[in-house]
This record gives C-alpha cells, structure tokens and sequence, in this order.
C-alpha cells in the first residue's frame, strides 16, 4: 500500500520541524556515566554539560553501575535511553528538574520536607519523648 500525499507532507513538515529544532535548541552529543562521581553527564552541542545523580532520577535510583553505562541518546538528541533498565528521560525535561513524574516527583519533596533534622525539631521531638511520645488516637 503506497503511503497518501497527504501522509508524505506530514511527515516532511516533522523532518523539517526536528531539523530546525536542533539547530536553534542545544542537544546531546554525548553522554556518560562515572561510576567514582556516580553521575550520568550530559554533553550537550552548545558546549555545556549537564549532570544528575541516578538516585535522583524515577526508575534510576536502584541501578547498578553497569546498568547505568549502557545508554544511548535519541536519534533527535533530545532523548537519552537505559536499555537494560527500559527508562529514558527528555533532555529539556531534565533541564526543568523533572526527573520523573509528578506522583513520583510529589513523593520525592513530600519526603524530604518530613525529613527536616533542624535544632528546634531535635529539641521538641526529646521533649516530647519525655512526656511519652505523641498521644495516641482514640476512636470517636
């Protein structure tokens, strides 16, 4: 079956529209995992480089090194892909801070603000221990 005319415009619109986008938008040239700073580094076409810690990346967090050398970037250069891990990440995505999705990221900043260790906290949490500890609920 011989694709339409129609079809074959839509798709030369895509090409051109990816091809105008990697010369105005920086995207990867080169990505690497080091294993001594365990962080997978980004090289990017504009010169710069950008970098991230696996643990702070949704389905990264529990890889292994070996895991984490093996990836390829997107034939677009805006895509980097674990293959023995089946996860891949949007260059542009990476760059607003958006390391997985909103449920996962809302859990990430839910658990951190919980885990505040300031002098104030340490000080009522003894002083609360002393009384006993947080009462207990009761049944209504």
């Amino acid at each position: 079956m011989k694709p339409d005319k129609q079809w074959e415009e839509e798709v030369e619109r895509a090409t051109q529209s990816a091809e105008q986008m990697r010369h105005e938008i920086p995207h990867i040239v080169k990505a690497h995992y080091d294993p001594k700073l365990r962080r997978i580094i980004l090289s990017v076409s504009s010169g710069a480089w950008f970098a991230f810690r696996p643990e702070d990346a949704q389905g990264l967090e529990h890889a292994t090194d070996a895991q984490l050398k093996k990836m390829e970037i997107s034939f677009s250069g805006y895509g980097v892909y674990f293959p023995l891990l089946d996860e891949d990440f949007w260059y542009p995505s990476l760059l607003q801070g958006q390391f997985g999705t909103r449920k996962w990221m809302a859990a990430r900043l839910g658990s951190a603000g919980g885990a505040s260790r300031s002098k104030a906290k340490v000080t009522a949490a003894r002083a609360n221990g002393k009384l006993g500890g947080r009462p207990r609920k009761t049944a209504s």
